[in-house]
């Protein structure tokens, strides 16, 4: 990855009021390096391009530190694929226990390679969310779940907000144009004990690309039938 394209990631990082650590820079380059090398081979990706990579992918996933503290919190990214927003964010801040659940064996398998290239500390598990969010080990053990997947936020709500503990967040990247969606899932997030904190508009450095996170507050504990199977979450969503 050359200069420039740190630099954008630097810029970025300046424009959202977030410190990098030192040793980012060597971190995101390896990631990219293999990223090069093995994104295709698993089909993880299809932003290939090194500024698109930068903005899209990393910047873009450390976003999120904007939302609430990540300082040594216990998260878990749901869906990771090739790691975002999961990654970026223990690059950005590692003090972060970080747990990357993803339900494609070579996903995982590209995942644990990835965090030995890197050299982070991650668990890196094989795993469909629905089944893992009713494990005592991990339901309701993370101060804040992630989440950057295509699902419309009732059914990442359902798969994602069992893991949050009480007085955690479950926060979800989403494009800007999902009032529709937003308003849609008031009942789910009801229902699975918890409540919109704060949706928040931000454009990606240097581009007319406007993204959007929400975070969503654990208040009450998640009712034990959730999540449920997952034809029955896409069937009947809450």
């Amino acid at each position: 990855m050359s200069d420039e394209i740190y630099n954008i990631i630097i810029q970025g990082a300046n424009e959202l009021d977030i410190d990098l650590p030192p040793t980012a820079e060597a971190a995101f380059r390896a990631y990219y390096d293999f990223l090069k090398r093995r994104g295709q081979f698993v089909n993880l990706t299809t932003i290939s391009g090194t500024g698109e990579v930068a903005r899209l992918h990393f910047l873009d996933s450390i976003s999120l530190l904007k939302a609430t503290s990540f300082i040594g919190a216990k998260v878990i990214d749901v869906g990771s694929g090739a790691g975002f927003p999961g990654i970026p964010l223990k690059i950005a801040e590692p003090t972060i226990d970080l747990t990357l659940l993803d339900a494609t064996g070579k996903k995982v398998s590209f995942l644990t390679d990835l965090c030995i290239e890197l050299n982070i500390s991650a668990a890196c598990i094989n795993a469909r969310a629905e089944e893992a969010a009713h494990l005592p080990d991990k339901r309701e053990q993370y101060d804040i779940a992630v989440a950057r997947a295509v699902a419309k936020l009732n059914i990442l709500g359902e798969l994602c907000l069992p893991f949050v503990r009480v007085g955690g967040s479950f926060i979800a990247m989403k494009s800007v144009d999902t009032d529709e969606e937003i308003a849609e899932a008031q009942n789910a997030i009801a229902t699975l004990g918890a409540e919109i904190k704060e949706v928040f508009d931000y454009n990606l450095h240097d581009t007319d690309i406007k993204h959007r996170y929400i975070q969503i507050n654990k208040v009450v504990k998640t009712p034990e039938k959730y999540p449920r199977r997952f034809a029955r979450i896409q069937n009947s969503p809450l």
